[in-house]
């Protein structure tokens, strides 16, 4: 009996705790084919792409089990937009402001440094791609903490 219950209470509270990275089954990540780098490399170009309507948004949060009215969340693209990331529903997570060590302020921090390397000729917009699709955190370890 007690080791159901401490079986039950891991299970539980596994699932209770916000996702860092996404379930790559639900969010394998999509790039949005029309993107090039010299079209994500004009100022703006975020703004004339994103769509999330409010029920893909809802959605996201569905799929995930989290409350759709928690504060301590964002849907993000896993792929970012600036970097060619697709609106589609698969490349959409529900991303954490509060865990620490890594969250969503950690993750747009590797962004932004990504599509400095790909408009600055560094890194292929594919390399950009894979990096943050494979594993943002180890991107992010790479390319952050290292410089």
């Amino acid at each position: 009996m007690i080791k159901l219950f401490a079986l039950l209470f891991f299970v539980t509270s596994a699932h209770a705790l916000p996702p860092v990275s996404p379930d790559y089954m639900l969010t394998p990540g999509v790039i949005d084919p029309r993107a090039t780098v010299k079209k994500i490399c004009k100022p703006y170009y975020t703004e004339t792409v994103r769509h999330v309507t409010m029920k893909t948004k809802k959605e996201v949060f569905k799929l995930y089990g989290i409350d759709q009215y928690s504060d301590s969340f964002e849907v993000d693209h896993l792929i970012p937009l600036e970097l060619g990331g697709s609106n589609d529903i698969k490349n959409l997570w529900p991303e954490s402001y509060t865990t620490t060590p890594y969250n969503a302020h950690d993750k747009d921090v590797l962004e932004n440094r990504l599509h400095k390397l790909v408009c600055d000729g560094k890194i292929t917009l594919i390399q950009a791609q894979m990096e943050i699709a494979r594993d943002w955190i180890r991107a992010h370890q790479d390319f952050i903490q290292q410089h």
